[in-house]
């Protein structure tokens, strides 16, 4: 079966301002370390949190004396697993390799369609 498994990573930025900064920086460096290890085909984004008092999702980041803690969200297509968690074990693997010291918790994971290809050949 095939999964996209979906994580959250927190993402510690030094020396910023402003939140967009962070969150710009927290972006460019994890897609950055994720392409050196030849993971372009995980996608970062930043993560939203619903607000307490009315629910309304915000980008999910927090500056306190210049340092950020910036939530992103990572998605990644894994093929050919056994189960859900075998799918998670996978990208946890895989994405923790790239992003080392980094904490990842998974969120989510969607069973995906298979390959037109994939569904011939098992038939």
């Amino acid at each position: 079966m095939n999964y996209l498994v979906a994580m959250e990573a927190a993402w510690l930025v030094r020396d910023v301002d402003d939140i967009d900064d962070a969150i710009g920086v927290a972006v460019s460096e994890a897609g950055k370390r994720l392409n050196e290890a030849e993971m372009d085909y995980v996608e970062v984004e930043v993560g939203a949190t619903g607000c307490p008092a009315c629910g309304e999702p915000f980008d999910s980041a927090f500056i306190a004396a210049d340092t950020a803690l910036v939530g992103l969200v990572l998605e990644m297509d894994v093929f050919n697993a056994e189960s859900p968690e075998h799918a998670q074990r996978i990208a946890k693997s895989e994405i923790g390799g790239a992003l080392r010291d980094v904490p990842l918790k998974v969120v989510e994971v969607f069973e995906t369609e298979a390959d037109e290809d994939e569904a011939e050949a098992e038939a």
